[in-house]
């Protein structure tokens, strides 16, 4: 579980935001989501999870990132890295129209899903690690 958390930490730039919108120690959410997807609907979710996560960190502030996985030995275990700058970016994120389009319209396709809030252990080598990825 380790060695995952780290790669995912150090694969993070491709749906998050700079690293200059970062305040390690603040009140930040982190999170992991734990989704099955149906076989069926695996690429149509997959369409649907990049887009949220492209306009989220695009249109959001307060969305630092959003970023989607999917596990090489599981093509249909999807989990989802989530850094909000604070409990009100992420109020204002589930309330937005790109949220809520996700959300409807992956319903049906979801088998499970769990959303594991994780404590940071590190907050400030975050800011690093988005410096380390633009170089």
């Amino acid at each position: 579980m380790r060695r995952f958390l780290l790669s995912v930490l150090l694969a993070i730039p491709f749906l998050c935001i700079s690293q200059e919108s970062i305040k390690p120690g603040s009140s930040m959410i982190v999170r992991i989501s734990e989704i099955e997807v149906y076989p069926e609907y695996l690429k149509e979710y997959m369409v649907f999870a990049h887009n949220v996560g492209a306009t989220s960190v695009e249109q959001e502030p307060g969305v630092i990132c959003i970023y989607p996985m999917q596990q090489k030995k599981d093509d249909y275990q999807i989990r989802i890295l989530e850094i909000y700058a604070s409990q009100e970016a992420y109020q204002s994120h589930i309330k937005s129209v790109h949220f809520q389009k996700y959300k409807q319209g992956t319903l049906h396709m979801v088998k499970s899903l769990e959303l594991v809030d994780m404590n940071q252990m590190a907050p400030e080598t975050l800011s690093m690690i988005f410096k380390k990825a633009k170089q």
